[in-house]
């Protein structure tokens, strides 16, 4: 593992755990067992370790996220469920700790630079990118003229939605709520457009 492979996963955990604000350079110095100088060669400033940490997740989300939901899921909607499905196990394996990397990051800096915010907006658009795919190929068991761009919007709002509150109230059982209400905002989608067809 390269120096800056070291430092973003070691970002990526412990502004998961810590939050952004409350990461020193020192844990990362720590975490990586990089001295100073190896870190601000590849990262002049806390900063830029931010932002190659977004661009990691922007990169990765394949690998580290719908590769992993979808490797066994053929049905379209199925595929978005699975992926709700994934960040149900991590709520629940983190005993209700787990927040969303980019959520909490978008949360936490409320005021970014213009690079962090357009970063943290990309790593969402390819969230919903992702989902608008599935909805895509759902085709005809959604009504025609479905707005699958705001849909796929509406399923991230429910997903982030509750994650939240899942980690605030330390149960899980908001998430499920959230999966459950779309589930048959879903079935209602299908059961229109076949009454339509």
């Amino acid at each position: 593992m390269t120096p800056r492979e070291k430092i973003i996963h070691a970002a990526m955990e412990l502004f998961w755990l810590k939050g952004y604000n409350s990461t020193s350079i020192a844990d990362l110095l720590s975490r990586t067992q990089l001295n100073s100088g190896s870190l601000y060669h590849v990262f002049p400033s806390k900063q830029d370790v931010l932002i190659g940490v977004l661009e990691a997740y922007r990169d990765g989300i394949e690998e580290m996220l719908l590769e992993p939901a979808w490797g066994q899921v053929d049905d379209p909607i199925e595929k978005i469920f699975a992926l709700l499905g994934g960040y149900r196990t991590m709520i629940a394996e983190s005993d209700c700790t787990y927040g969303c990397p980019i959520g909490s990051l978008a949360l936490e800096l409320h005021e970014p630079d213009p690079q962090v915010r357009d970063l943290l907006a990309v790593n969402f658009e390819n969230w919903v990118k992702a989902v608008q795919r599935c909805l895509e190929a759902a085709g005809p068991r959604l009504p025609k003229g479905t707005d699958t761009n705001a849909l796929s919007e509406f399923v991230l709002t429910a997903m982030e939605g509750g994650v939240m509150q899942a980690r605030t109230h330390r149960d899980v059982a908001y998430f499920d709520r959230a999966v459950e209400q779309l589930r048959a905002h879903f079935a209602l989608l299908e059961q229109a457009a076949k009454q339509a067809a």
